[in-house]
């Protein structure tokens, strides 16, 4: 399937396997993170809410996704998922929230996909695993590769309030992103 915005049928549905129960209260890393918007960014610096969807990989026209892709519980998705945050991209930011994505991709396959996608906001890439491996974020490796499983993650002031895994589908994650914070904003 090449269509990359949409959702195939019979998608497996990842299980809560435990691996995020100890984010909720943890302090984000203070380290630099490569942005799309050409700058670097310390999610611990900022003061106010924000969001943060971490995702495997989001796809690219031209390149096959890895084999068996689809069998890999919350493998598939990046894609619709981060359309969905930016189609909501205002809403959220309404609130006063700011929102990421993040990915273990590098910054330049990034670029590519947030302009292709039209995305709002940046995306960052924790291409080292540092950010990752400092919250002990839930990783999987196919082909080589180190992804992360999905996670979102809602933070104050560095602190993390709110965890989201497994998050299926992935496109709805933004609907349930906006009803906690207009449940929880204080």
């Amino acid at each position: 399937m090449s269509n990359f915005t949409e959702l195939p049928a019979n998608l497996p549905i990842p299980v809560d396997d435990g691996t995020c129960n100890h984010l909720q209260g943890l302090f984000l890393p203070s380290l630099t993170l490569p942005s799309t918007h050409n700058r670097y960014v310390d999610l611990s610096e900022i003061s106010g809410y924000v969001v943060i969807y971490c995702y495997p990989m989001t796809g690219q026209p031209g390149i096959l996704l890895p084999e068996q892709w689809d069998k890999i519980p919350g493998a598939r998705g990046c894609t619709p998922q981060s359309c969905a945050f930016r189609d909501h991209h205002q809403e959220i930011t309404e609130l006063k929230v700011q929102v990421f994505g993040l990915s273990t991709q590098k910054t330049e396959y990034q670029i590519e996909a947030a302009k292709r996608l039209h995305l709002p906001f940046e995306l960052l890439s924790d291409s080292d695993l540092n950010f990752s491996q400092a919250l002990k974020l839930p990783i999987f490796e196919i082909e080589g590769k180190q992804l992360l499983k999905r996670v979102t993650l809602i933070a104050q002031a560095g602190k993390i309030l709110k965890v989201f895994y497994p998050v299926f589908p992935p496109d709805r994650n933004p609907n349930d992103v906006i009803d906690w914070l207009q449940n929880n904003l204080v």
